[in-house]
């Protein structure tokens, strides 16, 4: 590297500092152009810029739903009674259960679940009826497949609030209970309609945007060092700040580019709705690209081969995707890996991207989440650049 001290020096003129200034500006231009024709120039490489993003939201929007919908359900009805098919009326009728075989034998219930043929087993034992309408308890019971805990425990919540209705109906008509005594009306705040897509879609922004600017910095600098190229630019005139610069400001700008995107295949494919401010979103997410692009630099100061890169960002996107809340509700988690969240910018990047999307928060109630991703970027990128600078010196 050259010695730029004569440039910047002190006993220089502020028009010297000036003409100083705009020569490294004119540099670090240059190398950004060079860096985005080398971006768009191999079509493999378009490809996985805007290409790639589009297609793992598409798939991330269809393909992680938690939705519960038309669980397979075995029956078995043993009292044969109108009350009875009422009851099986009122769980199909919600859209949550869907009757896929009924039998007289009990043990059918238990080899539908066995060969997986049912999540969810319905037992209506005989004097069902007549227990209810006698003012005695009315006993039904529920297998439920627990191999999947999270659609059993959202199925064994739809069956108790179907029955407990059911219930409530059946002793509004027999007259145990003035009707209008009883009026239960729920309604979910953010999400009316309770689709796990709405909460997902936005999430996979950050989870893209972040494997993106990993991919395209971490890579990037390993490639051109496997090249040989990297050791043409250590002997141009360029300062390893203004190689760092150059290297991390056209991944910034194609990052931005593929989240203008994929929030745009959010509301205009998936529907989604963008509550809060278009602005906030777009500073919230420059901080969080600068907190990305930090990692990925620091990841090319650690890797001398492109495998090498690739298995290291593995190793930290994997667990920053499971300790970032988008799989698994933070509060869950045991309290040390929630202490751990803490210091995954994913994390308090989907808290914001969240908060806008659905329930259109303000700046206020973001300034936590704001101010530890900033906090994030200057000392990520800060680290990053003293380890860049050694590994260029």
């Amino acid at each position: 590297m050259s010695d730029h001290g004569t440039e910047s020096g002190r006993g220089a003129t502020p028009k010297t500092r000036w003409a100083a200034l705009r020569t490294r500006g004119s540099r670090v231009r240059a190398l950004i152009r060079k860096e985005l024709r080398q971006l768009f120039r191999d079509p493999k490489t378009k490809r996985v810029i805007f290409v790639s993003p589009i297609i793992q939201l598409v798939l991330f929007g269809y393909a992680v739903n938690t939705d519960v919908r038309n669980v397979p359900t075995a029956l078995v009805d043993h009292d044969r009674s109108a009350l009875s098919r009422a009851l099986v009326d009122a769980f199909t009728a919600s859209s949550y259960f869907r009757i896929v075989t009924t039998s007289d034998d009990p043990s059918a219930l238990r080899r539908s679940l066995d060969r997986g043929d049912a999540v969810v087993g319905l037992h209506i034992p005989p004097g069902f009826s007549a227990d209810t309408r006698a003012g005695r308890v009315g006993r039904i019971q529920v297998l439920l497949d627990g191999g999947n805990s999270n659609t059993a425990t959202v199925a064994q919540g739809y069956a108790q609030r179907i029955v407990q209705q059911f219930a409530l109906e059946q002793a509004a008509t027999a007259g145990a209970v003035p009707p209008g005594r009883v009026d239960l009306r729920a309604r979910a705040w953010f999400n009316p309609s309770l689709e796990s897509r709405v909460y997902n879609v936005p999430a996979v922004c950050g989870v893209i945007v972040l494997l993106m600017s990993l991919l395209l910095t971490a890579m990037g600098v390993v490639r051109e060092r496997e090249m040989g190229t990297l050791d043409q630019l250590l002997v141009s005139p360029l300062a390893p700040g203004e190689l760092m610069l150059g290297k991390t400001i056209p991944v910034a700008a194609v990052a931005m580019a593929q989240l203008a995107i994929v929030v745009a295949v959010a509301l205009l494919w998936f529907d989604i709705p963008l509550r809060g401010s278009a602005i906030l979103l777009l500073a919230a997410s420059a901080l969080f690209i600068l907190a990305g692009l930090s990692v990925g630099l620091w990841i090319s100061t650690v890797s001398r081969t492109q495998q090498e890169a690739f298995l290291t960002m593995f190793l930290f996107i994997l667990p920053a995707i499971i300790l970032s809340g988008f799989l698994y509700p933070v509060d869950t988690m045991p309290e040390l890996f929630q202490h751990l969240t803490m210091a995954n910018p994913l994390r308090h990047y989907l808290e914001i991207v969240r908060g806008l999307f659905l329930k259109g928060s303000a700046a206020a109630d973001l300034v936590e989440q704001l101010a530890i991703l900033g906090a994030m970027a200057i000392v990520g990128l800060s680290t990053a650049s003293w380890r860049f600078r050694r590994m260029l010196a």
